[in-house]
C-alpha cells in the first residue's frame, strides 16, 4: 500500500492565516520596541556624558533632544524626561504609552518606562 503524505488544502489555508497574523503583529510591534531600545540607549548615553557633569537640567534636556534627533526618536522629548541630580550624577527616567492599531478596532497598548540606572 502506498500512502500519500503532505499538507492538505485546509491545513495550508489555516497555516497561511496564522502566519499572516503573526507577520502583521511583528510588522506593527517591532518598530515600537526598536524605538524603545533607542530611547533607553540615548537616555543612558546622556546620563553618562562626562561633558554634562556641571550642566543644568535644561542643558541635559537639550543634549537628549540632540541625540534623539539623530536616532529619529519622536515618542519621548527632552520635556518628557524626569531628571534628577544625585551626588553630581544625573539620573534620567521616562515613561510613555504607545497605542498600536492592528486592524479595524483592534489595537495594542504598550506602557514603556525606563531609566538611566537600569542594566
Amino acid at each position: 500500500m502506498k500512502f500519500q503524505r503532505g499538507v492538505s488544502l485546509n491545513g495550508l489555508l489555516i497555516g497561511s492565516v496564522i502566519f499572516g497574523l503573526v507577520a502583521l503583529l511583528a510588522m506593527k510591534v517591532l518598530p515600537e520596541w526598536m524605538e524603545y531600545g533607542k530611547i533607553v540607549k540615548v537616555v543612558k548615553a546622556t546620563a553618562n556624558d562626562g561633558n554634562l557633569k556641571e550642566a543644568s537640567i535644561a542643558d541635559v534636556r537639550a543634549a537628549y533632544d540632540k541625540r534623539a534627533d539623530i536616532d529619529l526618536i519622536k515618542s519621548v522629548t527632552g520635556q518628557n524626561l524626569d531628571i534628577t541630580k544625585e551626588n553630581g550624577d544625573f539620573s534620567i527616567a521616562f515613561a510613555y504609552t504607545k497605542k498600536v492599531p492592528l486592524f479595524y478596532n483592534v489595537s495594542l497598548v504598550f506602557d514603556f518606562e525606563g531609566n538611566s540606572a537600569a542594566k
